[in-house]
């Protein structure tokens, strides 16, 4: 498998796609059901928030460290799959056990581990795409990874809404079989990984080096964070941490609709969890459909110009849902921000690795995490509190909103970020997706 530096390699993509895919799987069904579980045990929303926030509180602390590790280690089996292949199954056991829990304690216990070991092998498994891809071809790569994102969001609202509503119909406890599907599709993932995926040909190996000579140089990497900012000029530092904050302000709009709108969806609109969860699916699917297109509309006219756009898309969406409660309007609203939103979320990683080079990615993706994960410690604390004065869930499309207009003023000064236009058109995609 090989990715040259004017050619994107569809296949190669596809495949290593696959961890994200496992990855937005399991948050996607975690945010959709675990605050559903929660309910059973507390009442207050902000106590939920507080519980929902464990996992960010994690990736704040861990996925920087863990991403720092992955560009340091050195195994046969690469820099990052380490990681990925003890992870996955960790998380998969975890995972399947969250419905079968019979007490806050139990439930707490386990969230616990399956939230630190999704931190462990999260950025090293985003770090795989960068590493196989050359710069000027990420935004259109990183279409394709959140295009199988996408796909793993589908999978976890719309098929685990529909097998919610199966189960409990016969049980009464809709909530085994989603979350047993979901772990089946995460191992699902790794064997894909484990068979498909040859990562150091192309990591450590695609440019010379050998394992160790980067080894001699590791006495530096204490220094390593404080290196990787020093070969910035003031005016890309400055260009980085805009883009950071940007993260963090749409994520906080974005985490909240994540994790309470179906919570929104049961209290206001009046569906059963499983029809709010299959109507969340409708932003998912249109992710999914314009994933791979924002990539390439983000090589062709700049990744800060196609963020702009999808912010200011999403804006003027939500907008109308602050002051109404319709089922259908909810719907088309929804439908047309997954288009927005694959605007914004595609073309942002990208950005913060072109300011990496290429030795530091594990860790400059550490960085984005950081920034969105804090953002996901902040938004389910901050809107529960917001919505337990308001009385009622019709703020959250409020509160959405102004975060996404906090994150549309950061960009616009954006001056950094971008890689020469290198476009691969969608024919040289479909004509790509038999290579080697």
């Amino acid at each position: 498998m090989k990715t040259t530096e004017n050619k994107l390699n569809v296949k190669v993509t596809l495949l290593l796609s696959f961890g994200f895919f496992a990855s937005s799987i399991a948050w996607s069904m975690y945010n959709a059901y675990v605050p559903q579980i929660l309910e059973n045990y507390l009442t207050s929303t902000t106590l939920i928030g507080l519980i929902m926030v464990i996992d960010n509180v994690f990736g704040v602390i861990f996925q920087p460290l863990f991403g720092t590790l992955s560009d340091k280690t050195r195994s046969r089996f690469g820099k990052r799959m380490p990681y990925i292949f003890i992870g996955i199954p960790i998380c998969a056991a975890a995972f399947a056990l969250i419905p079968y829990t019979n007490s806050l304690f139990s439930l707490m216990f386990v969230l616990i581990i399956f939230t630190f070991v999704m931190s462990a092998w999260r950025s090293p498994v985003v770090a795989l795409m960068p590493d196989l891809t050359p710069g000027p071809l990420r935004s259109q790569a990183n279409g394709i990874v959140n295009l199988m994102g996408g796909l793993g969001g589908v999978f976890a609202f719309l098929l685990g809404g529909i097998l919610f509503n199966i189960w409990f119909q016969r049980t009464g406890n809709g909530f085994p079989l989603p979350f047993m599907m979901s772990s089946a599709m995460m191992v699902l993932a790794l064997i894909v990984l484990i068979f498909f995926v040859r990562e150091p040909a192309h990591a450590y190996y695609r440019k010379g080096l050998q394992p160790d000579i980067e080894a001699d140089a590791a006495k530096d990497d204490k220094s390593n964070t404080a290196k990787a900012k020093l070969t910035l000029s003031k005016e890309e530092i400055k260009s980085l941490l805009l883009i950071l904050f940007g993260i963090f302000f749409w994520f906080t709009g974005y985490n909240a609709l994540e994790t309470f709108f179906t919570l929104y969806a049961t209290n206001t609109l009046s569906m059963s969890p499983g029809d709010a969860s299959i109507t969340l699916a409708i932003f998912s699917l249109t992710f999914l459909a314009f994933a791979v297109p924002a990539g390439f509309i983000g090589a062709r006219i700049g990744r800060r110009k196609a963020i702009l756009i999808g912010l200011t898309g999403l804006i003027v969406l939500f907008a109308p849902m602050i002051f109404f409660a319709n089922v259908w309007l909810v719907r088309i609203c929804l439908f047309l921000g997954g288009f927005a939103w694959a605007m914004v979320n595609v073309n942002s990683l990208p950005m913060v690795v072109k300011l990496s080079g290429e030795t530091k990615i594990g860790t400059y993706i550490g960085y984005y995490y950081f920034f969105s994960f804090s953002s996901q410690i902040v938004s389910p604390i901050l809107f529960g509190f917001i919505r337990d004065i308001a009385g009622h869930y019709m703020v959250l499309f409020l509160y959405s909103c102004i975060a996404f207009a906090l994150a549309l003023v950061s960009l616009f000064f954006v001056r950094h970020g971008e890689d020469e236009p290198q476009v691969t058109s969608a024919v040289e995609v479909l004509d790509n997706m038999g290579d080697d």
